[in-house]
């Protein structure tokens, strides 16, 4: 039996989202953009497709931008925000945020000579909201946030950051709020207008869509500048034909993601109580991941066990986990996360990511579960 436990990194295209795509590879192929009725066809599917997701998120279909990924989207929102500013200023984000966050923070703060306050968290991995506000200044005019994180699952407490940035708005301070939601959407409730949130960045291949598919939400006020040029699609942020196929399976993911949400939740907890119960009967345990956390990611660690080993140990079994986030899984450098959760190296580096999907069955469940008790006890033979 085959377990796939790294839904984090990516997730199987579902059936229904492949079948909605097939007609935009051969046979509706059209640019958007060309005036004939093939392309006028792929352009009002495109529209469509814009307008679907607008009612989703309760926003304006103007107001969303395609994307490749969610790191271009994440990279769209900061750095075309950035650039379109006068002069270089502050910005507030995590120590945990995914690396096309922090990276582009690297950039500003070292070619562009922004400010950055990267704000600490606990072992929970949530930052006080008490030191948020705290360092706010008066050229504060970004604060970037990752609503879930994806190595450890922390849900920051959206609604009073988005109550923070309201307040001080209010006050004339121009503040924008961009949230990372590529590992909230689909697995918590997200609302973009009650949380005051300005810019949100979200992925396909998350949700069980296509990758090579994202998706940018910047709200009418903010100014982007883009960061290529070229035909001017996508309200000139974006230039570039259209991936159709893609967006149409992204669009498929999202319409599938938020009609079985109540059930795809469900079944998420369960997996979730049933495997971490498997978990804590090994010896030697600890749990990275808050209690309260998003329910698809599992950060756990077995004292003396290396998580490289662990993890090649059980895909030889057919078990597939991940020792972080896939960006960064295969360098050997201890997570950031980790560390800023207070994490000794050896600690992060016993540690794995299990990230689940509401479509195991029980008896996926169960397997996994007896194998990596199974594994673990046999490595710790071997090598202590």
């Amino acid at each position: 039996m085959q377990v796939y436990l790294d839904n984090s990194a990516t997730t199987p295209l579902l059936p229904e989202v492949a079948e909605a795509m097939k007609p935009y590879w051969s046979e509706k192929y059209g640019n958007p953009s060309s005036p004939h009725s093939l392309g006028v066809e792929c352009e009002r599917a495109l529209t469509n497709c814009r307008m679907y997701l607008a009612q989703l998120l309760g926003v304006n279909h103007q107001e969303l931008i395609f994307t490749s990924s969610g790191t271009e989207a994440n990279n769209l929102a900061i750095l075309g925000f950035a650039y379109n500013q006068r002069k270089p200023g502050h910005i507030i984000t995590t120590s945990i945020e995914h690396l096309s966050v922090l990276n582009v923070m690297n950039h500003l703060s070292e070619q562009h000579q922004w400010q950055i306050s990267y704000l600490p968290v606990n072992k929970q991995g949530l930052i006080d909201l008490k030191q948020l506000e705290a360092e706010i200044r008066p050229d504060t005019c970004l604060i970037s946030i990752g609503l879930v994180n994806n190595e450890i699952g922390t849900i920051q407490d959206l609604a009073s950051i988005g109550q923070i940035v309201k307040k001080y708005n209010q006050q004339q301070q121009q503040i924008v709020l961009h949230v990372d939601a590529v590992q909230a959407f689909g697995h918590i409730p997200l609302d973009i207008k009650k949380n005051n949130i300005h810019l949100l960045t979200v992925s396909g291949h998350k949700i069980f869509g296509p990758k090579g598919s994202g998706l940018l939400y910047c709200d009418h006020k903010v100014r982007l500048q883009p960061l290529f040029f070229g035909g001017g699609q996508e309200n000139g942020l974006r230039s570039g034909t259209e991936n159709l196929p893609a967006i149409i399976g992204f669009t498929k993911a999202c319409q599938l993601a938020m009609e079985e949400y109540n059930s795809r939740l469900s079944q998420l907890k369960l997996w979730y109580n049933q495997l971490l119960e498997h978990l804590t009967e090994i010896p030697d345990h600890f749990i990275n991941s808050p209690t309260n956390g998003s329910p698809h990611i599992i950060n756990i660690g077995f004292i003396g066990i290396k998580s490289e080993i662990l993890v090649h140990f059980l895909e030889a079994k057919g078990i597939y986990v991940s020792m972080g986030a896939a960006c960064s899984g295969r360098r050997q450098s201890i997570s950031h996360v980790l560390q800023a959760i207070g994490l000794t190296p050896e600690q992060a580096g016993a540690s794995i990511r299990i990230s689940l999907s509401p479509f195991h069955t029980r008896d996926e469940i169960e397997y996994a579960g007896k194998i990596i008790n199974e594994t673990v006890n046999e490595i710790r033979s071997i090598y202590q």
